[in-house]
């Protein structure tokens, strides 16, 4: 740590929700706190949450006039955000901003174009996705200088939470919205790694009890926006137990979010077939109380029903507002059966071709079981373990899928005993099945609060405190380039990939690329395809293939390199040059080119589709 700050901070930036938390690293043994977080909940009305909603309004030109607004530490906020924009929009839809997050990690559209939200008619003002998460962090930290006038944000260590699945470009984009408001002591964490520091914080030190060396902790994370899974393996290091992340999934969008628009669809059939039709923005506007009734039926049991009112347009009459209701019985039925099924080991998630033309929308997982989604994520991922638990009595277990023997549930979601349950016994039926031993779950977390209070111990953690989880970058990272072979008519040349950035490779290390020279043109951007791979795990830096499965390697948004001009080279001169990677200290991925005559270097960028 380059500077002494007196506080560890943690924040949850959540596709539905942001949370903050802190330890005071100058006490001993120092606890977590979560921060309450004053928000305007209506006009001139503020309240104090644990959470702000990851909502951002943009209000009609004379709505939220003067002094309505309020807050604090200003009287004319920046945004309007947190409970107020959802409240507001769920009225409204079309001026409201909802999932920021997900368009953050979206490789199809430009990140710091203003289209959000997305639709819209001209006359609503728009952001992009990188301004709409600076909007949210920027409140959190005005509410944390606000009570902490002598310790501001600026100067203390920050730590934010990505999830485990994201790409090195939407990891780039969290640390510039971050650094874009005045932070720069920062760290990103991955969220199960931080729901799993929250676990043993929690513990008081009695997690050493309740695992074991050789056991395999399936952390999953089911949030408003994503999926994320990752597997942590339970290993010794000198007579202590330490935890090492073997594994994380892919970046599957599919969340409470999906669930939400589930429940809309239901009762837009419901409604058509009392003859009643709905246009797409009723649908929208019906999702976000469709939201509301889930949380409620759900940590409801004794609840029945929940009533929704459809708003419509320009109608003089009063009764032409549409009424239906949705019932527990319609929220358990989709969100179980749809979301949470029993299925086999061997069902895995079923891709459709997609069609060419899709609307600008965001990319959500095709199928929405998220049982099938893990039943995937184990079988391909199981052998992740081997390395570590080589020549262990006992561990050369039967490869069809790694078998987990404990489970961390966390995110909103699964706060729903319904869903938490039938995912526990899914997830065991596949071990008897296997006839393994069952996996017990892992208790003591706040689903909501976990991930930021994680990261703030995290930052201890960071101090030499407490037990650090061992990874490194989860994925191996690789350039694609085109073979040189004599062309033939109708066929593009073959793609060889080289790797770059090896599996597990730890923040603060770089490894130099072996490989041949690249001749790189000067002075004109020069685009590079770039892959990753969660399961080649033995892939060292400058490896090439000519060959893999389709599943093996996914392609992530382009990479580019402009070689600015330098003393004596001239434009469209081709400079031969090797490659160099780095995780930086923030745990972000840094890429740069080397020239092999004067060892001048050039920082290659991942391509966030500036000019698009």
């Amino acid at each position: 740590m380059e500077h002494s700050a007196k506080f560890s901070v943690g924040i949850d930036l959540g596709t539905t929700h942001c949370v903050m938390s802190y330890v005071d690293t100058e006490v001993e043994n120092p606890q977590v706190y979560v921060v309450d977080i004053p928000q305007l909940t209506g006009a001139g009305t503020i309240e104090s949450f644990k959470q702000l909603g990851s909502f951002l309004y943009q209000p009609y030109e004379h709505e939220m006039g003067a002094g309505s607004r309020t807050l604090p530490w200003t009287n004319e906020p920046n945004a309007l955000v947190g409970a107020i924009a959802r409240n507001f929009g769920a009225k409204t839809p079309i001026r409201l901003v909802a999932s920021a997050k997900s368009w953050l990690c979206h490789g199809g559209v430009n990140r710091r174009d203003s289209f959000l939200p997305q639709g819209s008619p001209e006359e609503v003002a728009k952001v992009s996705p990188l301004r709409a998460t600076e909007l949210y962090l920027e409140h959190l930290k005005l509410a944390w200088n606000h009570a902490h006038p002598e310790h501001n944000l600026e100067s203390q260590d920050v730590t934010i939470t990505v999830p485990a699945s994201f790409d090195p470009a939407a990891r780039d984009l969290t640390a510039e919205a971050a650094r874009n408001i005045g932070l720069h002591h920062l760290t990103l964490l991955e969220e199960p790694q931080a729901a799993l520091y929250s676990w043993i914080d929690n513990s008081d030190d009695k997690w050493r009890d309740e695992v074991s060396v050789g056991d395999i902790v399936l952390v999953i994370d089911v949030g408003g926006g994503t999926t994320d899974l990752s597997l942590v393996a339970v290993t010794e290091n000198d007579g202590n137990l330490s935890l090492e992340r073997v594994a994380v999934g892919e970046h599957i969008l599919l969340g409470g979010d999906n669930m939400d628009l589930a429940l809309a669809y239901r009762l837009k059939m419901k409604l058509a077939s009392e003859g009643k039709e709905l246009q797409p923005w009723q649908v929208q506007a019906m999702t976000h109380a469709c939201r509301d009734a889930k949380e409620a039926l759900l940590n409801d049991a004794d609840l029945q029903a929940v009533p929704i009112v459809v708003p419509s347009r320009g109608s003089k009459l009063l009764g032409a507002t549409l009424k239906t209701e949705l019932t527990q019985q319609e929220v358990q039925q989709t969100l179980v059966d749809g979301f949470f099924p029993q299925v086999a080991i061997n069902e895995h998630p079923v891709q459709r071709a997609r069609g060419a033309l899709t609307q600008m929308g965001l990319p959500y997982a095709q199928d929405a079981a998220i049982t099938r989604h893990i039943a995937a994520f184990l079988s391909r991922q199981s052998d992740a373990a081997d390395n570590l638990f080589a020549g262990m009595p006992g561990m050369n277990s039967s490869p069809e899928f790694i078998k987990p023997t404990a489970l961390l549930f966390n995110g909103g979601v699964l706060k729903s005993k319904l869903l938490s349950e039938r995912l526990f016994t899914t997830i065991n039926q596949w071990l008897e099945k296997a006839q393994s031993p069952t996996a017990k779950r892992l208790a003591g977390l706040d689903l909501d609060l976990a991930v930021a209070s994680g990261a703030a111990y995290y930052g201890s953690v960071r101090r030499g405190q407490g037990v650090r989880i061992r990874g490194g970058i989860a994925s191996s990272y690789y350039i694609g380039i085109e073979s040189a072979m004599p062309a033939i008519p109708g066929m593009a040349p073959p793609m060889e990939a080289l790797c770059v950035a090896p599996f597990g490779m730890e923040e603060g290390s770089s490894v130099a690329v072996p490989s041949q020279e690249f001749g790189l043109v000067i002075g004109q951007p020069v685009h590079f395809q770039f892959f990753g791979s969660t399961t080649r795990r033995d892939d060292d830096a400058g490896v090439h293939l000519d060959f893999w499965q389709p599943e093996e390697l996914e392609e992530l948004p382009e990479i580019q390199v402009t070689l600015p001009l330098s003393e004596g080279r001239s434009v469209g001169e081709v400079v031969p040059v090797t490659l160099a990677s780095r995780v930086t200290e923030l745990g972000t991925l840094y890429l740069e080119a080397i020239a092999s005559d004067n060892g001048q270097k050039w920082h290659v960028e991942f391509d966030v589709r500036e000019e698009s």
